[in-house]
């Protein structure tokens, strides 16, 4: 039933590999040209299979096969289509690709869901690009606050209203929060994509129905500011060394992560960039400052507030100690989110029937599915099995695995 969608998705996945490779691994910049690519190429086949087309004032492309009783609300298919730097191919495009595979699945059997099926391609999910969280979904609902148009591209240095002002789209309609979706005309959000950890692989099953996804708070442009000095005479006792103090930090931060897990709570730590400034730092000096950014997440709002209240506590300790001071930048985050239970429900009891292998579990990562479930749509996120990570050159996906999502999609539509 399913074996042309299935190849189709193959193919275009290769296409993505060929016209996106940015060796080591995989480059599709939000905003960008791999992006532009990927939309491109995702809305070609769109008009191949008889999709109507919208695009929002963010750039958002929905593509929508109309149900037999338009009246209904619909369904949305979807995931987003950038990559990180040098990343994966998989990563978000094969949710994107899920949705187009259902369609021609769906057209080539002749049948029609009573709801309108739209796969809706979003942009910007990866905050590498822009420091703003769900960039493009929370403009789809009107939610992106007119601030985030001016942060700057990584690698441009370009705002997000220069970015989106150069692609034709409207930022002025974004700043005024205009809406492109409403939470009562969905009946349903479902979101494919591979799982980013070990955790399916090492159990042996194809696919993850998620329960839960972090949230998150952030400081990207962290500082530990000390004093530069001879490493030879300055003595232990007048030293305020910043990286000796940052070490404080990070292990003051173990201990609260340890204290967390005895407790049975959830969360995920990580300095992702640490470095002393290459202009000063020197073999014979004493470090006067080092730059870090820090990335906590859980599921559970108490949880990321009690680790924020132990992380300020700890650096007010450490600063006094040692005679530095943390300056922390910005901070910027997002909202943990509960997925459907009565939509996973259906997910497990279509996968049941079917009998594909399926287990329940969180996401310690961030998915535009969580904007849509903090929105009140019923949302459900489908993890695939990923053999070597994500966010990496290696990252992995077998084709079995992405076809056993699929038929899950489609029992689940046909079933409603």
């Amino acid at each position: 039933m399913i074996a042309q969608a299935i190849s189709l998705a193959e193919t275009l996945f290769e296409e993505l590999r060929a016209h996106t490779t940015d060796a080591p691994g995989i480059t599709r910049a939000a905003y960008g040209e791999g992006e532009e690519f990927a939309h491109a190429l995702v809305r070609r086949v769109g008009a191949e299979l008889g999709l109507s087309e919208a695009v929002d004032a963010a750039g958002n492309l929905y593509l929508t096969l109309p149900g037999t009783d338009p009246a209904l609300p619909g369904w949305i298919i979807g995931s987003h289509i950038d990559s990180v730097p040098h990343g994966g191919n998989y990563d978000g495009a094969a949710g994107v690709l899920a949705g187009l595979a259902v369609v021609k699945a769906l057209r080539d059997t002749g049948r029609t869901p009573a709801r309108d099926l739209t796969v809706m391609v979003i942009r910007a999910e990866e905050s590498t690009w822009f420091p703003v969280s769900y960039l493009g979904s929370r403009a789809a609902f009107g939610l992106l606050p007119p601030e985030a148009l001016e942060t700057t591209r990584a690698d441009t240095g370009q705002t997000l209203r220069a970015h989106m002002a150069a692609l034709g789209f409207d930022p002025e309609a974004v700043a005024a929060g205009a809406a492109h979706l409403d939470p009562a005309y969905i009946h349903g959000f479902i979101e494919v994509h591979i799982e980013q950890g070990p955790v399916l692989e090492r159990a042996n099953v194809p696919l993850g129905l998620v329960t839960g996804i972090a949230g998150s708070f952030r400081y990207r442009k962290g500082r530990c500011l000390g004093a530069y000095g001879h490493s030879g005479a300055v003595p232990r006792a007048y030293r305020q060394d910043a990286v000796v103090a940052f070490a404080d930090l990070v292990a003051a931060l173990e201990t609260s992560w340890d204290g967390l897990e005895r407790d049975g709570l959830r969360a995920t730590l990580t300095f992702g960039e640490v470095g002393t400034d290459p202009a000063q730092h020197a073999f014979s000096k004493v470090p006067g400052e080092i730059g870090f950014c820090l990335d906590v997440r859980s599921e559970s709002p108490a949880v990321l507030g009690r680790l924020h209240d132990e992380l300020m506590a700890h650096a007010a300790v450490i600063a006094q100690r040692r005679g530095v001071v943390f300056d922390f930048g910005e901070k910027t985050g997002s909202t943990p989110a509960l997925l459907d239970a009565a939509l996973r429900g259906q997910l497990a009891a279509a996968a049941a029937r079917a009998g594909i292998g399926a287990v329940e579990m969180p996401s310690g990562a961030g998915h535009d599915t969580s904007v849509f479930a903090n929105r009140g749509v019923p949302a459900a996120l489908i993890f695939v099995r990923n053999q070597n990570g994500s966010h990496n050159p290696e990252e992995a996906m077998r084709i079995e695995d992405f076809a056993q999502a699929v038929r899950l999609l489609l029992a689940a539509l046909l079933a409603d």
